[in-house]
């Protein structure tokens, strides 16, 4: 078998063919795989991760709206994290989620990439969109999409949060988003797999933290009532 990338710490599928004969066992290529994820998941990096989640609960917490972005499998990560975040994290009492994802407007995507340039997408999507306070998602294995970087720098302009979701050295996007919760593996597969286990981790923190207030004031509540004869 070919040697991995060291960037990615001997891992199988880190920028190596994952097939060293003609005659492949696929059971154990699909086994090793998930071996590999197994251990790229253990690279999440919790400070960040934590600020990414303080962020979507203020923005939730004040009516703000969330753009997410991506191109490719980011892009289906995007619109499924949206889903998550308006459905999956929605608790009863509490205002839902005003979170959307750039990319389900094919039309728009199509005719600005059209009459303008692909790499402006995001960008010009976002400066009809995104007001000051709102939380901004890119989302990309190499960090070096422009269509994302441009996307998560406009954010900041405007006044918006940007967090970015990285893999590989996280590339020019470390340094455009205000959080970046970056995952060191050279494997766009497992880099996008993590991505979409950190938005499930996620929205199933955020439900988990509305639950718990919902709690914390029901005690309270209760608390505070009169006793009765």
């Amino acid at each position: 078998m070919l040697a991995a990338s060291p960037a990615c710490d001997g891992h199988r599928f880190c920028g190596a063919s994952m097939y060293d004969s003609d005659i492949v066992d696929a059971g154990a290529v699909a086994l090793n795989y998930l071996s590999d994820l197994t251990g790229v998941l253990q690279r999440v990096p919790r400070e960040p991760l934590a600020q990414a989640i303080s962020a979507l609960l203020d923005a939730r917490a004040h009516g703000r709206r969330v753009y997410v972005f991506g191109n490719g499998g980011s892009a289906a990560t995007a619109s499924h994290f949206v889903c998550d975040l308006i459905k999956t994290a929605h608790v009863p009492g509490f205002a839902p989620f005003r979170a959307f994802a750039l990319t389900d407007s094919i039309p728009l995507m199509t005719a600005l990439a059209n009459d303008h340039d692909y790499a402006e997408t995001f960008a010009r999507m976002l400066e009809a969109l995104v007001e000051p306070h709102d939380v901004v998602i890119g989302i990309s294995a190499s960090g070096n999409s422009p269509n994302v970087v441009d996307g998560l720098l406009l954010a900041n302009r405007l006044g918006a949060r940007s967090i970015a979701l990285l893999g590989f050295d996280g590339g020019v996007a470390m340094h455009a988003a205000s959080i970046a919760v970056h995952i060191p593996c050279n494997h766009y597969g497992l880099a996008e797999d993590t991505h979409s286990a950190i938005c499930h981790a996620i929205a199933a923190a955020v439900r988990r933290t509305l639950e718990s207030e919902r709690e914390r004031d029901l005690v309270a509540t209760l608390d505070a009532a009169p006793a009765r004869a």
